[in-house]
């Protein structure tokens, strides 16, 4: 069985996270989603929020494809929780040139740690490239419409943070 991990914060999780994931199903059999638990970063969502974000959308994306999707809060180093899965390959989304240059480094640290975990890059869809989580969270955080870069329910979880 080939498994897979697809890694990062979600905070919260965006229609270009969501194209990755569906993607991805067609290179393995198992993709765990990883969501990271990064005491550096302070993010909008507590982790039960984001894992069950995460859950509700991959529910759906598992329902349409034959594959199985496992969510993964993790906290320990990425080599360590693809090793804890299971998992031969690890999965990075990339949206521009900036993103390549940090993936590029950590992929060297990686192969480093565990030269059997491949790393492979999948480019977002050209209609979600400029989709970032940092970016949602300040559009919604202004009162702006983020139903461009989010699902429904993730939307009015944003909605209702922000007016709480």
């Amino acid at each position: 069985m080939r498994i897979g991990l697809y890694p990062g914060t979600f905070d919260p999780i965006t229609l270009g996270h969501v194209d990755i994931i569906q993607r991805a199903m067609a290179l393995v059999d198992r993709l765990v989603i990883g969501v990271a638990i990064n005491r550096d970063k302070s993010p909008l969502f507590g982790l039960e929020s984001r894992v069950a974000m995460v859950q509700a959308e991959c529910d759906q994306i598992a329902a349409r494809t034959a594959g199985e999707i496992v969510v993964h809060p993790f906290e320990n180093l990425l080599i360590d929780c693809a090793r804890d899965v299971g998992a031969s390959v690890i999965v990075r989304g990339l949206r521009a040139v900036a993103d390549f240059e940090y993936e590029f480094q950590m992929v060297g640290m990686n192969r480093a740690l565990d030269a059997s975990i491949e790393t492979v890059f999948m480019m977002a869809d050209a209609r979600r490239q400029a989709i970032a989580s940092k970016l949602v969270k300040e559009i919604a955080r202004l009162g702006g419409d983020v139903s461009k870069f989010v699902t429904p329910p993730v939307q009015e979880a944003l909605e209702q943070r922000y007016r709480g």
